[in-house]
This record gives C-alpha cells, sequence and structure tokens, in this order.
C-alpha cells in the first residue's frame, strides 16, 4: 500500500520539480523581457506560481519522508491502526459498516477507506473489538461498537 502512494508522491514530485527547474524560469524570463516589473502581470503571476510550487514541493517532501518512516512491525497487532479493517455497528442507522484505515493520500469513503486521521480514523485508533466509539463528525455524533477487526499484519 505504501508502496504506490510513495509513487504517486514521487510522480507528482517529479512534475514540480520540472515545473519549477525548466517551465517557471523560461516563463520568468520571458516576463522580465517585458520590462517594467514594477507593473508586470506576467512576472508577479511567475513569482507568485513559484512559491506555490516551492511550498507543494516541500509539502511532498515532508510527506514522503512520513510515509517512508512508516514501521509496520510497531503497528499493534490487537489494536485498530493504519491498514486495518474494522467491521462496525452503527448504531444510528442500525446497520454495518466496514472501513479500511489508510492515509490521507488512500482516502476514499465512498470505497471505505477512510484515513486514519478523519474524526472516524482518530476516533477509533487504538480500539479493540467490542469497544464502543463514540464519534463526533461535522454532521454530529455518531456512536459505533467494533465488531471485527483485521489488522494489517492478519491480512498478509
Amino acid at each position: 500500500m505504501t508502496e504506490d502512494i510513495k509513487q504517486k508522491l514521487q510522480a507528482e514530485l517529479k512534475a514540480l520539480d520540472y515545473e519549477l527547474t525548466v517551465s517557471l524560469p523560461r516563463e520568468i524570463k520571458k516576463a522580465v523581457e517585458y520590462g517594467d516589473l514594477r507593473e508586470n502581470a506576467e512576472y508577479k503571476a511567475a513569482l507568485e506560481r513559484q512559491e506555490v510550487l516551492t511550498s507543494r514541493t516541500r509539502q511532498l517532501r515532508e510527506r514522503l519522508h512520513e510515509i517512508e518512516s512508516i514501521d509496520l512491525s510497531k503497528i499493534p497487532i490487537d489494536k485498530v491502526a493504519y491498514g486495518s479493517i474494522v467491521e462496525l455497528y452503527d448504531a444510528d442507522k442500525d446497520e454495518i459498516v466496514t472501513y479500511r484505515l489508510v492515509t490521507p493520500e488512500e482516502s476514499d469513503p465512498p470505497k471505505g477507506f477512510i484515513s486514519s486521521a478523519s474524526p472516524i480514523g482518530r476516533s477509533l485508533m487504538g480500539k479493540e473489538e467490542g469497544d464502543e466509539v463514540r464519534v463526533q463528525t461535522p454532521a454530529g455524533s455518531r456512536t459505533f461498537e467494533i465488531q471485527k477487526l483485521k489488522t494489517l499484519h492478519e491480512q498478509k
């Protein structure tokens, strides 16, 4: 799982690096040729784009470092954590829902992939089978009971 995320982030980083080192310098050079930089909209837009790209590049590098430092051996074998598949009884709707806790980059709620940083994901982290979990969401409070837990270690 994390390998796919790393490849996706590295591809985005490569594209941004190309834009920062090749495309954008060309735009800036062209904008400078228009003359007075104080009232040069193209120049200002290029500089603003450069700031945005630099910021995003920094974020991607930090995120890649975080993902590369995930130590799978430290993920609990009996509690909800990254990679866990959790079957929950939703008491409010009287239904069973299944979620897999993933990184924010993998999040796809309609497919049941929820970020471990989401309100539900954060509430589930560290819980065990049988635990009742109360989650505060933007839509209000919800109550779940963890009926089944399959950790990352059990999925191999």
